[in-house]
């Protein structure tokens, strides 16, 4: 929830400082979100894999080998040294002993901590596997199931049912795919061995802390490898921070009570500003000779100052309130559409801070209140670069002034920022779209 950017033009990935926002679509997309390692060559029972016995490829000295092996070996007493804490918090010692009891280490997690994806997929293919005909039909089901629940949520937080339904949709395909780690062996491997454990050792604690108050149970808290759960994916620190008891029974229920669910995943985006009543953003045409160094999340215009710069919409609809301020996303560069993005827009990227996920989330709920399909089409004919065409175009920019960073592979703003300042040293559309034509470019080629 809270939730992580990694692919071209820092749109697709969540990162780590937001655990759980890789987690929920992780599990949707099979493991598209955590990358690819070597596969062991013998699994644990019940199909889990083990840990490589690897290096992690942060390069991080708490990520090698023989430092996770140390980890592990301490690990009891790592979770034993936590029990002060605890107690601070509230924690009884009866139950602190009986929820630790029998932990041991996760030690596959140290792969997906430090996962390098070798290939990722286009903002258009992760839209067309989110937003689907069968996903769709779900979000109308469980809508109409739960109309009461909704309607009592909307009118206690002000929130459009039709995101919080998109957001439980993609987080956990309806609660059919939420994860099955144990969130307290998660976060107590991730507290106790690797390069995360000042942030996971708050949500360890905070596990424990929502198991002490008796809110849900261990079996409940069931989710992916960074500790996240539920059908909208909440970590521990977010559970504190936004669980509501919905249907006042005592209880803040948000895996299996559809009225604690529903009302603590709006009352996330209530806190994090939502404004009432007011779209996430719109589908717009930008005129040809654009400026693109202006689609940037930092160039706030109102939309009338955006439509003297030529933008329209594609139906030639007027825009509901020219005074709006909003920014332009051209998610595939010049090629593509773009979109001018609201705060409705930026409250959602507070849940999880990837654009494509946060443009999936708002286009799901317009299509469950009946809205069309973007009406233009996305340049399909391109490719996603490879990690080592990222790697080599970050090199190439450097070489040549534009890239001051460390080149990683891993395509953040300060990437975005230098292809657009190459694109318009040649005369091109300075968009950021980190396209194959753009590195052949770089290449001299």
């Amino acid at each position: 929830m809270t939730g992580a950017t990694m692919l071209a033009a820092a749109l697709l990935f969540p990162t780590l400082a937001h655990a759980q926002a890789q987690n929920g679509l992780s599990n949707l997309f099979g493991g598209i979100f955590s990358g690819s390692n070597p596969a062991p060559s013998q699994a644990l029972p019940g199909g889990a894999q083990p840990w490589s016995g690897e290096d992690g490829a942060s390069g991080h000295p708490l990520m090698t080998a023989t430092a996770i092996r140390e980890a592990a070996a301490n690990f009891d007493n790592c979770v034993a040294a936590m029990w002060p804490d605890a107690a601070r918090r509230g924690i009884t010692q009866e139950n602190f002993q009986r929820f630790t009891a029998g932990l041991s280490p996760d030690l596959r997690i140290m792969d997906l901590l430090d996962s390098q994806p070798e290939f990722t997929k286009s903002i258009w293919d992760y839209l067309d596997i989110l937003v689907n005909d069968n996903r769709l039909a779900k979000g109308r089901e469980i809508l109409a199931k739960y109309k009461a629940q909704f309607d009592a949520t909307e009118k206690a937080y002000g929130v459009d049912r039709y995101i919080v339904a998109a957001i439980w949709g993609i987080e956990s395909n309806y609660s059919t795919q939420m994860g099955d780690r144990s969130v307290l062996q998660s976060t107590a491997t991730l507290a106790c061995i690797g390069r995360r454990q000042a942030y996971f050792k708050d949500e360890f604690l905070s596990a424990l802390e929502i198991l002490n108050r008796g809110d849900l149970n261990p079996e409940q808290m069931r989710g992916s490898w960074a500790g996240a759960f539920g059908p909208t994916q909440f970590m521990p620190t977010a559970f504190k921070r936004y669980a509501v008891d919905g249907d006042g029974d005592g209880r803040r229920d948000v895996v299996d009570d559809p009225s604690d669910l529903i009302a603590s995943t709006a009352n996330n985006l209530k806190k994090d500003g939502w404004q009432a009543g007011q779209t996430w953003g719109y589908e717009v045409v930008v005129p040809k000779g654009f400026n693109y160094m202006l689609a940037d999340r930092a160039k706030v215009m109102t939309i009338a100052q955006w439509e003297k710069l030529g933008i329209t919409r594609p139906s030639q609809q007027p825009f509901t309130h020219p005074g709006e301020k909003a920014y332009l996303l051209a998610p595939a560069g010049a090629e593509g559409p773009g979109f001018l993005m609201l705060q409705n827009y930026r409250v959602i990227m507070k849940y999880n801070p990837a654009e494509a996920y946060a443009l999936a989330i708002g286009h799901f709920a317009d299509r469950l209140r009946g809205g069309q399909p973007f009406v233009q089409p996305w340049p399909r004919q391109e490719r996603e670069l490879s990690r080592a065409e990222r790697l080599e175009l970050q090199q190439l920019l450097s070489q040549r002034g534009f890239y001051k960073g460390t080149p990683d592979g891993q395509f953040g703003g300060q990437t975005r920022e230098a292809l657009r300042n190459f694109q318009a040293s040649i005369g091109a559309p300075a968009d950021g779209f980190a396209s194959s034509d753009m590195l052949e470019r770089l290449r001299g080629r």
